[in-house]
């Protein structure tokens, strides 16, 4: 085991410094937001998941909440004291917020020019705003049918940030004063809770609808407290799998066939056991010179590509279901389309979100 290392912050206004970055883990995350863009791409042309050779895709989010509590405990658990609960509030305001905002914005645009659909009569001016409101505030208001009663119907994807920020808000409360014992207590019983979840709904899809909120509570209450159960105890396994090893394991899991009824076993197991071990192996491994840059730009990107995705899968699902492309011309628009959106990601990092982050934190210095 190795010890993770804590003396690296940054000399300067201490609130607002971080420590340095787990890299690999960057890389893994970004991955991890790859994932869930062709999961969703294929969704649409395979509903049945048990046909989707990324049936798993979605599991990624679970591994984000795991990479979450492990990185809130490393880069908070010895200052929150210091900083304060409300300056830890808004230091994850700044980081997370401004794509919250975006996505909805670009949700909104995609639902109102959207050239394959005509279905904005339905809804009045009123009520789409209300639906932005909600949705640019983490409100849930899952009224849309005729987008399966998503909680946030213009940004799909903003309900497991809705889940980060009651994560963040009990640790900010609670778990960063919680003693390891206490916490390994609660992570257990998170895991009943989520083994229940699994074998009630056959699989750990939910939390997006209104009728499968509360299990969006149970994915996050295991995976976060496990990810920070992890940094607590210092579970950081030494190897040499490299970026690329880490890689492929993890893409394992999203492409693991369906496992009939067992399925729900199947899932359970790899965010309860599976997920944790590779963020242990990926604070445990080293990175070769040449792949940083790819990791450091698969992180960077992760988070605005996770974010801003949706609203060009919406104007796909139903150009898929208006015109039934062909196989080739479904390998090539899904293709041409991951490739694109990870660039829109890159263009939006750039010109918007670290901009907004950097004018936001300057901001807060000043005060």
């Amino acid at each position: 085991m190795l010890k993770v290392k804590t003396d690296n912050l940054q000399a300067g206004p201490g609130i607002l410094q971080t420590k340095q970055h787990f890299i690999i883990l960057d890389g893994l995350r970004g991955i991890a937001a790859l994932a869930v863009v062709i999961f969703h791409f294929m969704e649409w042309i395979y509903p049945d998941s048990s046909m989707n050779f990324i049936g798993h895709g979605f599991l990624a989010v679970d591994f984000f909440f795991c990479l979450s509590g492990f990185v809130i405990g490393y880069a908070y658990d010895d200052r929150i004291g210091k900083m304060g609960i409300i300056e830890f509030f808004k230091a994850r305001l700044i980081r997370l917020h401004p794509l919250v905002i975006l996505g909805s914005v670009l949700g909104l645009l995609a639902f109102l020019f959207d050239p394959f659909a005509s279905y904005t009569e339905e809804y009045g001016t009123g009520k789409l705003i209300l639906l932005f409101v909600c949705s640019a505030l983490l409100i849930p208001f899952p009224v849309m049918k005729d987008r399966a009663f998503n909680l946030f119907g213009l940004n799909a994807l903003s309900w497991s940030l809705f889940w980060e920020y009651v994560a963040n808000i009990v640790y900010g409360l609670i778990l960063y004063k919680l003693s390891r014992r206490y916490l390994a207590v609660l992570t257990m019983l998170a895991a009943v809770v989520l083994c229940l979840v699994s074998y009630r709904a056959g699989n750990l899809l939910g939390g997006w609808s209104g009728e499968t909120f509360w299990d969006g509570g149970a994915r996050i209450a295991y995976s976060f407290s496990a990810g920070l159960l992890i940094y607590r105890s210092n579970w950081v396994i030494k190897n040499r799998l490299g970026f690329i090893g880490l890689a492929i394991l993890l893409s394992l899991a999203f492409v693991m066939p369906h496992f009939g009824k067992w399925n729900w076993v199947a899932e359970a197991m790899v965010v309860l056991f599976y997920f944790p071990l590779l963020v242990a192996l990926g604070v445990g491994s080293s990175l070769s010179v040449g792949l940083k840059k790819l990791c450091e730009f698969s992180g960077n990107i992760s988070y605005p590509l996770y974010m801003t995705h949706y609203a060009a899968l919406w104007m796909f699902g139903n150009y898929y279901t208006n015109n039934k492309p062909d196989a080739t011309e479904l390998f090539l628009i899904v293709s041409i389309g991951t490739v694109l959106l990870v660039g829109i990601a890159y263009v939006v990092m750039l010109v918007y979100d670290i901009p907004v982050r950097r004018y936001l934190s300057s901001k807060w210095r000043q005060r």
